[in-house]
């Protein structure tokens, strides 16, 4: 492996206070951004799937067909079209806490054939992340397929990793790509790590939302074009330092959809209070016992993206056949804003369309 891979020596501090980040693989040059609607103007842009009532997608819609609210405010669709060749950046975030553990064999195998047919090394990119109680980028944002196929070899629990890179002796330092941005209310600075060394935090649970955040901050807000992270999670968390509604937001803000894919292991069974709400949205958190559930389809429902469970009359490549079929089929919405006032925050879209009993799939919102 050239040694350049592995020559970057920093690391985000803020992280030290937060669950480990450890660089794998190293980070590919970047490609050259994709050009934006308009130099002059904002453009806000929205990819959309519609599904008819019997839950098909829907290819021939026409911008005539839809009809655009931000803030409940009618908008000009001033760009519209069906791009299903356009690049795609994608994220694949899995579990690998305790009660995921048996189920990981499976995510691999399921993730080799996703990345072998979702991924043009010609024009996409994709990275992985594994997540418990530590979140650790396995691989960096790449084009390679065999980088990505390495990299799934490596899931397993962190303990795990720790173990096999103590035995091998470990790898040379690495930064966390971007080297910005940081967790809310953390300040920045750096310090020497990588892969058998640097500084940890051990704690226990698992960090679903500071993954999230991660991937968006860090990795996915830097890019341009369609965007998108697979969850391969039960949807638990009880060890991330960023609470729900900042692990959605920064999702929202990397104007990335979140497809999230339920895999439990139904023999350990759900430890999920009855009558708990899903937390709130945008600020809101999790309880304690969160009930996973909930949690992915709030995820998947305010980014636009999907909800889906694995079961045996639902195995993970007809999940990842129905999610590849969304990203080649969807519709790229843009409009400029009619919004005269200079104030930052969170302004709520809704997409629609006029023939009865179809439905969009979009995402709910944008952040200036």
């Amino acid at each position: 492996m050239p040694a350049n891979l592995f020559d970057r020596r920093a690391f985000v501090a803020t992280f030290a206070s937060l669950p480990l980040v450890r660089l794998l693989a190293g980070q590919e040059p970047q490609q050259a951004h994709q050009p934006t609607f308009s130099a002059d103007v904002k453009v806000v842009n929205v990819f959309a799937t519609v599904r008819d009532k019997k839950g098909q997608i829907v290819k021939d819609l026409k911008k005539e067909d839809f009809t655009l609210l931000e803030d409940g405010r009618p908008q000009t669709i001033r760009y519209f079209s069906q791009q299903s060749d356009l690049p795609l950046t994608l994220g694949l975030l899995v579990d690998t806490s305790r009660s995921e553990r048996r189920m990981i064999p499976t995510e691999r195998s399921a993730s080799h054939k996703f990345f072998e047919q979702v991924l043009r090394p010609d024009r996409d990119k994709a990275f992985l992340i594994h997540f418990d109680h530590e979140v650790e980028l396995l691989q960096d944002l790449t084009a390679s397929r065999e980088r990505l196929e390495k990299a799934l070899d490596l899931l397993a629990p962190s303990e795990e990793q720790a173990d096999t890179q103590t035995n091998q002796g470990g790898n040379g330092g690495g930064g966390y790509p971007g080297g910005g941005g940081g967790y809310p209310g953390g300040g920045m600075g750096r310090h020497g790590g990588g892969r058998g060394g640097g500084q940890r935090h051990h704690g226990g649970g698992t960090a679903l939302y500071d993954g999230i955040y991660l991937a968006s901050n860090e990795i996915l807000s830097k890019q341009t074009g369609r965007k998108a992270v697979v969850l391969l999670t039960d949807g638990e968390d009880n060890g991330s330092k960023i609470s729900l509604g900042e692990s959605v937001a920064s999702t929202q803000r990397a104007d990335t959809l979140g497809y999230a894919v339920r895999i439990a292991d139904e023999e350990i069974g759900s430890m999920v209070p009855r009558g708990w709400n899903g937390g709130g949205g945008r600020g809101g958190g999790a309880t304690e016992h969160p009930d996973g559930k909930k949690i992915l389809k709030q995820i998947a429902k305010e980014t636009g993206g999907g909800y889906f469970e694995y079961g045996k009359k639902k195995p993970l490549e007809d999940i990842y056949a129905e999610i590849q079929d969304e990203l080649r089929n969807q519709y790229s919405i843009g409009y400029t804003s009619d919004h005269t006032g200079t104030d930052k925050g969170y302004r709520k879209i809704d997409l629609t369309v006029g023939q009865k009993g179809f439905t969009v799939q979009a995402r709910e919102g944008y952040y200036v």
